[in-house]
């Protein structure tokens, strides 16, 4: 089943929500912020999928700027930009869709159709 990360009041996360609903697809939906990512599951993620881990990081978010993120991370390791991540869901890019073979990293509809299909 897939598994879809969310923030619940972002518009973003309710317009893929509505795509998911439009396809018919099951889905079991997770709060971001209630139920953050642990570091294991990141990095299963990272690992299996061949993700960038900076491209997890929500850019626009008030909390990687308040932490001064943008420059930070170009010395951090690995374990520790997964550390960061796991420790505040508000870090995290947002919604993910977790599939068995797929890890969708915020929505662009033309990604999601092409991985879905």
């Amino acid at each position: 089943m897939l598994v879809f990360i969310e923030y619940p009041p972002c518009s973003t996360c309710k317009k893929a929500k509505k795509f998911l609903d439009h396809k018919g697809l099951a889905f079991k939906s997770r709060h971001i912020v209630q139920d953050t990512p642990t570091i294991d599951e990141l990095n299963k993620w990272v690992e299996a999928h061949s993700l960038n881990v900076d491209k997890l990081f929500n850019t626009s978010g008030k909390v990687y700027r308040e932490l001064g993120l943008k420059d930070k991370l170009k010395t951090m390791s690995l374990y520790e930009k997964l550390s960061l991540l796991a420790s505040n869901g508000m870090l995290i890019k947002r919604p993910l869709l977790v599939g068995d073979d797929f890890v969708l990293v915020g929505f662009k509809e033309a990604a999601w159709e092409a991985s879905l299909s």
